[in-house]
């Protein structure tokens, strides 16, 4: 691998022009492809075999009218009561005009017989609130792009009266997005200073960033392509950006870190650019796919929401590692000798990566030593703060964020605050019930349920029933429980309703019931993630201890890593329960209130982590690996291979931390979940892991680390370096210069 590696980086710098010619063809169809398509992503949640996927799908093939997406429209009226006779002709107007708007079936009336379920009843604000459902055929997907702006149009008349109109439902939350954070150019902000500290250049600075934003222009394009042909969950475009920027600055980084290197060394360009993708683009290339093959394992989840995500995410990976050993090489086969021009020193900084980073008296040299003559302590405290700060996960709780956790300043959140204040908690997330009767328009079913369910603790009101004209086969029945949708107790009626009250309530009657709506649907992708989650896991780890143990032929060294990650891992899921769960300094990253862990957030990030964690392993253990196969001596091995490697693994780890940190910053709470809890795990890996942990376990372990059981000698070993070529003759005469002056 490393050789083919080595003559791509060469090809790519030889034939520099037509690589990057053949990158800025990709850029401008996948590009054209994506405006002209116009794809939206959309959230769409399917879950095989759950009880709310059986409702929707009963309600498509029976009940059409109400088996499409809904809008919620809220008219507050106060301090007027919602009957006064200068508000309620103007609202009648606006009901008649939502109505006739393109394929909407029904519009609730709350001056009508429903009156007392859909006119506030509860607290100062009783009769001043009335909410309206209005019901379509279609998905939201299917519906025409102006419809949002349909709706403000029809509720004019009520505007202009003086009433407050606010929007909520699957529709608004389609149309209305949220506004958009600038948490990626941060990010891009905080990444161009750490770059300029690591490389005291500009240009060498410009690489990563300009490979990484490239690629990502690429990547993102081709996810609007597939969210046309397909459903792709919003969070795709956002998660792409996070995850890309990250591993696409953080792979140009290794990769021109080698090639200076290289050059200080008196390597060609050609050949330094070569044993760069021969080197630090394997180690791209492993870390890379452990990354993609993780994420996309989540096709475990059984959600093809879930799955498309991890898919998306993937293809964004897979495009930046081809960005960084193809497109990279040869924009470096341009620049050439000239990439340390441009200079910028801070203080003393004036050496190369390489050069102070190995002095025998720097800090990390010092801080190595100091860790492994004091192996236990260290060893002991590292595990102690990994442990105490993974404690909160214990109280982990997975379920989904509604409009209440939106910026107060949006229309749905103003909808859901309205609703809740008029109506109760519950009310934002009703349950339906979805009954297919043994026999035509049999009452006795539906009054039978419906008066268990009312009577059941939890529940503050039941609607009566809606039949399937002209079937009359099939009941829908909305409950509005007396918590909120993301409330624990929420999900304990549901479970209550499922496993007693509707069984007990159908009897022998022949009926069958479902719960569904969109809460339910949330609790079930929870419930089934929590399932899926160990199978997960265990399947991450094998394929990363399989890997590890390839790689360093030992046994050890992967079964230490993989405990230090998981335990780095729950670290990290510590750190987002105790923020959004407990709303510890919730304040601080824009949180207005605390919400559940979103079910599938915990995945995702397993597998992001333990992707990026393998290639800190791989980077730091092939440098101690390199230097115990020349002494013989292990603290002498860690310590070298720590010294080499920290300062790299530093600076990687702050752009990490500063593009997936900057993300906290976006309104979504899923958002800033990623965001927060992949910042502090990258933190915690660079720092208690790979600089306390690791050295001192393997001082603890000495020798041991490399034992390797003489019946798995059969198996091959990944050579991540692979040999170091022999010296080419085309090395520039620059480069003796480049050598003395410290690269620079």
């Amino acid at each position: 691998m490393s050789s083919w590696l080595d003559r791509l980086g060469r090809r790519a710098v030889r034939h520099r022009w037509w690589f990057i010619g053949a990158w800025v063809l990709v850029a401008v169809l996948a590009f054209g492809f994506a405006k002209g398509l116009d794809g939206k992503t959309i959230d769409a949640f399917r879950i095989p075999g759950a009880q709310s996927q059986e409702a929707i799908d009963l309600l498509t093939e029976k009940f059409p009218s109400q088996s499409g997406s809904s809008a919620t429209v809220v008219f507050s009226t106060s301090p007027k009561q919602v009957t006064d006779p200068s508000v309620e002709p103007a609202i009648q107007e606006s009901l008649t005009a939502l109505g006739e708007i393109p394929n909407v079936t029904t519009v609730t009336d709350p001056y009508g017989p429903l009156s007392v379920v859909l006119v506030s009843d509860q607290g100062p604000l009783a009769g001043e609130i009335a909410m309206v459902t209005v019901q379509f055929a279609d998905q939201v997907q299917e519906l025409q792009t102006d419809v949002y702006q349909q709706m403000q149009a029809a509720v004019a008349p009520a505007v202009s009266a003086g009433v407050q109109v606010e929007f909520g439902g699957a529709v608004t939350d389609y149309a209305d997005q949220p506004p958009k954070s600038n948490a990626d150019l941060i990010g891009l902000l905080a990444t161009v200073v750490i770059l300029l500290f690591a490389f005291g250049s500009v240009i060498a600075m410009g690489l990563p960033i300009m490979t990484a934003l490239f690629g990502l222009a690429v990547g993102l394009s081709l996810i609007s392509v597939v969210a046309t042909f397909t459903d792709i969950g919003t969070l795709a475009p956002v998660l792409g950006t996070m995850i890309g920027l990250g591993v696409g600055i953080d792979y140009s980084l290794f990769i021109v870190t080698r090639y200076r290197e290289g050059l200080a060394s008196g390597l060609g360009v050609e050949e330094a650019a070569g044993r760069s993708v021969a080197t630090a683009g394997s180690a791209v290339l492993f870390a890379g796919c452990t990354v993609v093959i993780a994420i996309c394992g989540l096709a475990i989840s059984g959600i093809p929401y879930v799955a498309r995500l991890g898919y998306m995410a993937g293809m964004v990976v897979a495009v930046m590692m081809v960005a960084a050993t193809t497109l990279l090489p040869a924009v470096i086969g341009v620049i050439g000798h000239r990439i340390d021009k441009w200079q910028v020193h801070f203080g003393r900084h004036r050496d190369t990566v390489a050069g102070a980073a190995s002095s025998s008296t720097s800090v990390w040299a010092r801080w190595a030593r100091t860790v492994a003559s004091h192996a236990w302590p260290f060893a002991i405290l590292g595990v102690a703060i990994l442990v105490t700060l993974a404690w909160p996960l214990l109280s982990m709780r997975l379920g989904e964020s509604d409009d209440g956790n939106l910026p107060s300043s949006t229309t749905q959140r103003q909808a859901y605050d309205l609703i809740a204040a008029g109506f109760g908690p519950g009310t934002n997330g009703p349950l339906l019930l979805v009954v297919e009767l043994p026999e035509a328009n049999d009452t006795t079913v539906t009054t039978a349920i419906s008066s268990a369910v009312r009577a059941t603790p939890g529940v503050d009101k039941v609607m009566p029933p809606q039949l399937n004209s002209p079937a009359d086969d099939v009941a829908l029945i909305a409950v509005f429980p007396t918590t909120a949708p993301d409330s624990a107790a929420t999900a304990s009626l549901v479970s209550t309703l499922r496993d007693n009250v509707l069984p007990t309530a159908i009897g022998t009657s022949g009926a069958t019931a479902y719960v569904g709506g969109v809460t339910a649907e949330f609790i079930d992708i929870g419930n089934q993630i929590s399932d899926r989650l160990p199978y997960f896991i265990g399947a991450v780890v094998l394929l990363s201890f399989l890997l590890l143990m390839l790689v360093f032929h030992s046994v050890l060294i992967p079964l230490t890593a993989a405990v230090m990650n998981l335990l780095s891992v729950a670290a990290a899921y510590g750190a987002i329960v105790a923020v959004f769960q407990w709303g510890w300094g919730m304040n601080l990253i824009g949180l207005e209130a605390t919400v559940p862990i979103v079910s599938f957030v915990p995945m995702m990030m397993f597998a992001v982590l333990f992707g990026l964690s393998m290639d800190y392993q791989v980077f730091l253990l092939t440098r101690i690996r390199e230097e115990y196969d020349n002494t013989g001596d292990t603290r002498e091995a860690v310590v070298l291979g720590l010294t080499r490697t920290a300062r790299v693994i530093t600076s990687a780890a702050l752009i990490m931390i500063c593009v997936f940190g900057a993300f906290v910053l976006n309104f979504s709470a899923e958002v800033k979940m990623f965001g927060l809890g992949l910042a502090f795990a990258v933190f915690i890996d660079a720092t208690v892991v790979r600089m306390m942990l690791v050295p001192s376990l393997m001082e603890i372990l000495g020798d041991k680390n490399w034992w390797f059981p003489k019946w798995l000698d059969w198996l091959p070993r990944l050579d991540i370096d692979g040999p170091t070529p022999p010296a080419s003759d085309d090395v520039s005469p620059e480069a003796p210069v480049l050598a003395r002056s410290g690269g620079r």
